[in-house]
């Protein structure tokens, strides 16, 4: 990949991935990165964010190229790309509230828009946006939508642990079209133009033809996993991991006296979403959503989670323990949504989405106190 000049590029939510995606974007020399840091701006401010990552080193005291503490504060210059690595929780504050200022006047009158890149998980997480950089008139919206697989969690408000593997799968969001499988010139150009900078900065990227796919797939293993983590309150590797031999210590691991096989229920989950996937016209192909879906994706998820040294949480289970809103909407409830458009039978993810609202529930009205 190519690329030629430096851009200022803007991202929102200064987290776990925020960072490590920030500093991967400013270590690339090809962007200079306004960061927004919300919650965290102040220690972020005084401190800097204290980077441990097995890849990228241990870095203390980072900080981007600017450090803002809101997206109207950062409206003060055009950028080539807003990256938004906020949690979508569309019930809690929408994704065209958080960037009103880049949407509204004066704005939107006195710069172009930008790309926009979600790096965000679930479903149906960029309708919002399209909507409303649709209604300034300024011509098709580019959007650009992801998927994220990276080990990462914010262990304090600017200590961010990181492992030794992040990769990003990005492509463009088509609205009301999850079929298209062909980049047109333009498209490929602006992925072109995003992943060079990621790559460059040290991430892998592959660029896709149709994200939503992609998209539908690390659902799957949101809705099986990430839920069963944060309603069981446990890790999948304390689900997953054998009991120590003798000499070793480590824990969690599942006690061999009490541990039921979880195993077919969670194949069940997985089928109810690879059903759904194929009436919703993904094919089963391997560039699409095969039937061997079940069995990888179990197969892989249990053998990564049974080595003692995996320590990183679901975000979902992560966001329950410290009494944060989770993303039970985008991951569970569009679910349920389309199946229901869809005609589906999903019994066994509606559980989980009941259950899994209770807490968002009670989250929200403020009755759920952190447990870290």
């Amino acid at each position: 990949m190519l690329a030629t000049g430096t851009k200022d590029v803007l991202l929102v939510g200064l987290g776990a991935v925020g960072t490590i995606y920030a500093y991967i974007l400013q270590s690339s020399k090809l962007a200079r990165v306004t960061a927004v840091a919300r919650s965290n701006y102040d220690v972020v401010n005084a401190k800097g964010i204290h980077i441990r990552s097995k890849k990228y080193g241990v870095h203390e005291s980072w900080k981007p190229y600017r450090l803002v503490s809101s997206v109207a504060e950062a409206a003060d210059r055009p950028y080539s790309h807003v990256i938004l690595t906020t949690k979508a929780i569309p019930e809690v504050i929408k994704t065209s509230r958080i960037l009103e200022p880049l949407l509204s006047s004066p704005y939107s009158e006195k710069y172009p828009q930008p790309t926009y890149v979600l790096l965000q998980n679930g479903l149906g997480v960029e309708r919002d946006l399209y909507h409303s950089v649709k209604a300034l008139d300024q011509g098709e919206p580019k959007i650009i939508s992801s998927v994220v697989w990276i080990t990462t969690n914010l262990v304090e408000k600017n200590v961010v642990d990181h492992g030794d593997f992040d990769r990003i799968t990005i492509g463009m969001y088509r609205h009301g079209d999850h079929l298209t499988t062909t980049n047109s010139p333009e498209e490929g150009a602006i992925l072109t133009d995003l992943g060079t900078m990621f790559e460059t900065g040290g991430s892998e990227v592959i660029i896709a033809t149709e994200i939503q796919r992609k998209k539908f797939h690390k659902t799957i293993w949101n809705v099986a996993f990430s839920s069963f983590s944060t309603l069981t309150g446990s890790s999948p590797t304390a689900m997953f991991r054998p009991p120590p031999k003798e000499g070793q210590s480590y824990s969690p691991y599942v006690a061999p006296q009490t541990a039921p096989d979880i195993i077919p229920v969670l194949r069940a989950i997985v089928q109810e979403m690879l059903t759904l996937g194929h009436a919703l016209g993904y094919p089963d192909t391997e560039d699409g959503l095969p039937s061997s879906l079940v069995d990888t994706t179990l197969l892989r998820t249990v053998e990564l989670h049974k080595d003692p040294a995996h320590t990183t949480l679901p975000s979902m289970l992560l966001d329950a323990q410290n009494g944060l809103p989770i993303e039970v909407e985008v991951i569970l409830g569009e679910v349920v949504r389309m199946a229901k458009e869809a005609g589906v039978d999903v019994p066994r993810i509606e559980t989980l989405y009941a259950l899994l609202a209770i807490i968002q529930n009670q989250t929200l009205g403020g009755f759920r106190q952190p447990k870290l």
